[in-house]
């Protein structure tokens, strides 16, 4: 049996849009047929695993059926999160193999800082998945800068996270793991400082082998939507919690340009724009 893509979505920093990115890919993955094992492994927040819930709520009150992940049982979130190192990884590894089993993608979130479930889940991705956003301040986790010329010193703390798991990977004769980069939350309008952000992080991904991907602007759709359980790819004329207006023709056309990106065949025509 072939194994299953594992895709990671990473980045140690918190607020940078891991869940958004996380909920899309598995949304567009599942619409392309796909099945999807999720693991939510931001214990105290596990807003990915909430998405879902209010996804199935949603369902059931207004009649409507739609594609949905399955979700291997890692236990009760903040009951784990205060469990020891050992215990952790022990129902991380039991539930990951569950996964595997089960489906033909399992896409792993992480929490917005360096775990021990987050250190494991990096090494095991076949592709690591990392928004940041539009500022210096995000960048930092991936390169340092020069404070007064802004030019490029060194990979940072997250970037040498990812080499170890990539160097650790190539160590044990596994297949290299794809990492692309995806500055998210753009603003609309261009700025120099984005500029030298993007300079500094094509400099940077020479150095250290990673993709960079197309981002997502700051839309409120993205945000209106998660208590419905919903994404852009499921708006139809039967399903509309929201009013429908051009700024959800733009979202679908960014997540189809993410999922191309990603390489994820087929996951892309489910942002195709309908309407």
């Amino acid at each position: 049996m072939n194994q299953p893509k594992v895709i990671v979505v990473g980045n140690e920093k918190g607020g940078a849009g891991k869940s958004t990115l996380a909920i899309h890919i598995a949304v567009g993955l599942l619409y392309s047929g796909r099945s999807v094992a999720l693991l939510d492994l931001d214990l105290r927040q596990r807003s990915m695993a909430r998405f879902f819930d209010n996804r199935k709520a949603w369902m059931l009150a207004n009649g409507q059926k739609l594609p949905l992940p399955v979700e291997p049982d890692l236990g009760e979130g903040k009951a784990l999160a205060r469990a020891g190192e050992e215990e952790q990884l022990a129902r991380f590894e039991q539930a990951f193999a569950e996964a595997r089993r089960m489906a033909d993608v399992v896409l792993i979130d992480t929490p917005g800082g360096d775990t021990v479930l987050s250190r494991r889940a990096h090494g095991l991705a076949d592709q690591i998945v990392t928004p940041m956003n539009d500022s210096f301040v995000d960048f930092d986790l991936l390169g340092q800068v020069d404070p007064v010329s802004l030019d490029l010193i060194r990979p940072s703390i997250y970037s040498e996270s990812v080499w170890e798991a990539r160097k650790n990977r190539a160590i044990a004769g596994g297949t290299p793991i794809d990492w692309i980069v995806v500055t998210n939350r753009l603003a609309v309008a261009a700025a120099r400082n984005r500029e030298r952000l993007s300079d500094r992080m094509k400099k940077l991904s020479k150095r250290i082998g990673f993709r960079i991907g197309p981002g997502l602007r700051d839309r409120v759709i993205y945000r209106e939507l998660f208590p419905f359980g919903l994404t852009v790819a499921d708006l139809s004329n039967e399903i509309r919690p929201v009013a429908v207006s051009l700024a959800h023709v733009a979202a679908r056309q960014e997540m189809r340009s993410l999922m191309m990106a990603l390489g994820l065949e087929g996951a892309e025509a489910a942002f195709d724009v309908t309407e």
